[in-house]
């Protein structure tokens, strides 16, 4: 039983969830604190709950719609549907389970979480199906990560305002840019099969070059959310060391330099969400 599971949690990455929880407890404090809506741990565990399962469906939908393509990679080939792990018709079960948790869940919380749940289930689905025709779908797959602080803000207060879309503009632009660095592993198999990306429409230098144009815009909006919440010490630090671990990044990848790719991916991203997170939820409950 222990093993099943724990096929599943591969399949979708479960440990990914790191890029956008964070980001989402970001916009959960700060609706707290800027609301002074009271706390509740049952509404921390649905916003929660709402992430893992929208999450899933997110992967689980994608892991299946490109099954073909990932048998067809080396890269990929080893991945638990092509290699027969899990059949494709059990994880699109598990897509639709997770997918009906999720809207069951967001019920449970507000009217408008509730409506707004088949929008995002939306979102997350369509993205699988974008680079076969457009090399925007890094923009996509950071919008889908990008609804979390919107989300999460909206189960807390019933509405949506400028704040945490700023936040969600951050995740946007982030996303997207580490996904373009991700993507220049596939990028000739990309070429080859027709599929779309920016690694595989432009050069490794400029594709970078787009990557380092994103993560900008994710700090300038990080400065932009940071006049909404309480300036101390804390917050600074955190934003100097979420912007010092994107120029990490890029500083580990060039277009000579690509070997650290997955530090970069995987290792670095995970650390810039949650040191973020770390002091931005500090600096709320000290000074706000």
């Amino acid at each position: 039983m222990i093993e099943k599971i724990a096929k599943y949690f591969r399949l979708v990455k479960f440990s990914h969830t790191i890029f956008a929880m964070p980001f989402a407890l970001m916009a959960f404090a700060y609706a707290l604190w800027s609301t002074e809506v009271e706390f509740s741990w049952w509404l921390l565990l649905q916003v929660v709950l709402c992430m893992v399962f929208a999450r899933n469906v997110a992967m689980g939908f994608n892991r299946w719609a490109d099954r073909k393509f990932d048998a067809e990679n080396p890269r990929t080939a080893n991945r638990e549907i092509p290699s027969g792990q899990i059949s494709p018709r059990k994880a699109l079960a598990f897509v639709t389970i997770n997918a009906l948790l999720f809207i069951v869940t967001a019920c449970t919380i507000n009217t408008l979480t509730a409506i707004l749940s088949p929008v995002a289930l939306a979102v997350v689905m369509f993205y699988s199906y974008c680079k076969r025709f457009t090399s925007l779908a890094h923009l996509v797959l950071g919008l889908s990560l990008g609804i979390a602080p919107a989300g999460a803000y909206i189960a807390v207060t019933g509405t949506l305002t400028f704040a945490p879309c700023l936040l969600s503009l951050l995740v946007l632009t982030w996303c997207g840019g580490f996904d373009i660095i991700y993507a220049l592993q596939d990028a000739e198999f990309d070429r080859a099969r027709g599929l779309h990306s920016i690694p595989s429409r432009f050069s490794v230098a400029t594709s970078l070059y787009i990557s380092i144009a994103l993560h900008c815009i994710s700090i300038v909006a990080l400065f932009a959310f940071a006049n909404y919440l309480p300036q101390s010490w804390l917050l600074w630090c955190g934003i100097v060391l979420f912007s010092a671990i994107l120029v990490t990044e890029h500083i580990l990848v060039t277009p000579k330099k690509q070997r650290s790719i997955g530090i970069a991916f995987g290792t670095l991203n995970g650390l810039a969400s949650l040191t973020l997170a770390v002091f931005v939820i500090a600096n709320i409950l000290i000074f706000g």
